[in-house]
């Protein structure tokens, strides 16, 4: 019975959210396309919000862990599903994102994105894709911010492996800023499909930075040490055994 009462949640909770980024995007668009800060108000409006109704709603408490960065950085965070993004978000000043290019055609999202000064990357056209984000980014940095980027390149679920992409360390050395490792255990409460979302505490921890200078290979191969056994430990302590998923 639970279940299929948590499932209703979710499923409202859901309806929800997404109804309410439609009404907000509307309300703010006149401010937004005016100033880059009426973006960030509504965006940071936007996953406020949405934290506060996932707790009241479906049971999901979110909570930031370690020192979270105020200055230009690159962020390396583990993606498990759309919480994380709305984590992260509203406890960094000013995020921007690099993304996939087919959400700029997004409605709501896509408008947003632009005016936050977030990145789309084409993400089949591999090394093109690669030189062209770090041209775009360095433009982008005309302007303060903390960019956030997936070092796996997609959401993956909770136990998951997939390798880490190259794109993290190449801005890493181009723009020559610290690059703050992020782990969470988000997916586990709000998995990456479906419906269904579980309470619990969904957790986002801001982890020691890389300071530049730091060789490519030996950069990639930290960053995924701490991120994957931070976040291992992460889902381990709300009761998710990572390594019993195949």
């Amino acid at each position: 019975m639970f279940m299929a009462i948590q499932w209703v949640r979710s499923l409202i909770f859901m309806i929800t959210i997404y109804a309410w980024m439609l009404v907000l995007g509307i309300i703010f668009a006149p401010y937004a396309l005016f100033a880059k800060s009426g973006a960030l108000r509504a965006c940071k409006t936007y996953a406020r919000t949405t934290k506060w109704l996932a707790r009241w709603m479906v049971g999901i408490r979110c909570e930031v862990r370690g020192e979270v960065p105020h200055g230009e950085v690159v962020i390396g965070a583990k993606h498990q599903s759309f919480l994380d993004i709305i984590i992260i978000f509203d406890a960094i000043p000013h995020g921007k994102f690099i993304m996939k290019r087919e959400l700029l055609w997004t409605p709501v999202i896509g408008m947003y994105a632009r005016r936050l000064g977030c990145i789309p990357v084409n993400r089949g056209k591999r090394g093109a894709a690669v030189a062209k984000m770090v041209k775009d980014v360095a433009r982008e940095f005309s302007e303060p911010g903390q960019l956030v980027i997936y070092p796996q390149g997609t959401r993956v679920a909770p136990g998951v492996h997939k390798p880490y992409k190259v794109g993290t360390a190449v801005l890493y050395e181009g723009l020559g800023f610290p690059c703050v490792p992020v782990a969470t255990n988000a997916g586990v409460f709000w998995p990456r499909t479906g419906v269904m979302r579980k309470p619990g505490n969904a957790i986002v921890d801001f982890l020691n930075p890389i300071e530049p200078g730091v060789a490519r290979n030996d950069f990639l191969e930290r960053l995924e040490n701490v991120i994957e056994t931070r976040s291992n430990e992460l889902m381990q302590e709300v009761g998710f055994d990572p390594d019993g998923v195949h």
